[in-house]
């Protein structure tokens, strides 16, 4: 009912018969309400004042055209704060900030282990925030490392998979289009989801048979059975008979302009057997490992010190760059 009602209201503003409402920030506001509540009394109210304050700097952040957090990463790390705070009531006994160490932090880090950069980030902005208010002392995360290993620690597809998903894409009529060309972008010229998922029809260039991926500086040539696959997208759109400009257009979707949801991106590959991310990796790595490992973040957009770390485990080391 929910998708519906939204992509009901996305036809009416399109079409300039009704204007937009704040129904997104009402819900964002009632999810982050409901976060709060959950935390124990005694350790609610600094919770409520370090909200209000990321409130503010996504307020000022949105008035001067910079990027503001997103309403996720508000509602994450109030989460994050949910959860420890529960922890140091019920298994620390604690009920105010003042007595929180360096052990209870530790300990609530190490409940879930592959959580522990991202919770610490958390928490380091919480208890700072918490210190210049004078509601503690000490900064109970300043000595506290994330303690993560460099190196993708992902998996990649062998050689048989990777030609078995090949022949899947490209013969099999009964694929659905979007796993078709999500697949094929991701297995060939290494697509992520968030790429596909903004793709829209104007980024396609029929002639040159080319595609603007994300903030890649150029456009990707297609080979003749990527470009076939993606055709067979575009006709399954066309037959939406939709004004969504994107290429990948949904039920929910279809009477509005607005992208898939991620949720939906982050499943179509699901019949295959593989994630969208094992499927991109795999073409990382390859082009790093045969090409400059210099040349292949410049290519894709991405950050040249990240993309290395990201992949160090699976790249021959003398391929790597000293610095």
């Amino acid at each position: 009912m929910g998708s519906f009602a939204r992509a009901l209201e996305d036809f009416f503003t399109l079409h300039h018969l009704a204007l937009p409402t704040d129904q997104a920030e009402r819900l964002a506001a009632g999810r982050r309400q409901r976060r709060i509540e959950a935390v124990p009394e005694p350790l609610r109210q600094a919770v409520v004042a370090f909200n209000a304050s990321r409130m503010r700097a996504q307020d000022r952040a949105s008035r001067a055209g910079t990027r503001p957090r997103s309403n996720h990463t508000l509602e994450t790390a109030l989460a994050t704060l949910r959860d420890l705070a529960v922890f140091l009531v019920d298994d620390r006994d604690k009920n105010t900030w003042a007595l929180v160490d360096v052990h209870d932090v530790e300990a609530f880090l190490s409940t879930l282990p592959k959580g522990r950069k991202r919770r610490l980030t958390v928490l380091r902005q919480f208890f700072r925030f918490a210190r210049s208010q004078k509601m503690l002392l000490v900064d109970p995360t300043r000595e506290l490392v994330a303690k993560e290993t460099n190196g993708f620690r992902g998996q990649t597809l062998a050689l048989d998979q990777q030609r078995e998903l090949f022949r899947r894409w490209t013969t099999d009529k009964h694929v659905h289009p979007h796993e078709a060309v999500m697949g094929m972008l991701a297995l060939l010229h290494g697509a992520s989801s968030s790429e596909m998922r903004i793709l829209k029809t104007d980024d396609i260039d029929q002639q040159a048979h080319t595609v603007r991926l994300g903030k890649r500086p150029h456009p990707v040539p297609l080979d003749p059975a990527s470009w076939t696959v993606l055709l067979r997208c575009l006709a399954h759109r066309e037959a939406w008979r939709t004004d969504n400009p994107h290429v990948t257009v949904t039920k929910g979707t279809k009477a509005g302009r607005s992208p898939a949801s991620t949720s939906y991106l982050s499943h179509v590959l699901d019949d295959c057997g593989f994630p969208p991310r094992t499927i991109r990796s795999t073409r990382l790595v390859d082009l790093v490992n045969t090409m400059d490992p210099k040349l292949v973040p410049a290519a894709f957009g991405m950050d040249p010190q990240a993309t290395l770390i990201y992949l160090a485990d699976h790249v021959d080391p003398g391929r790597l760059p000293e610095h």
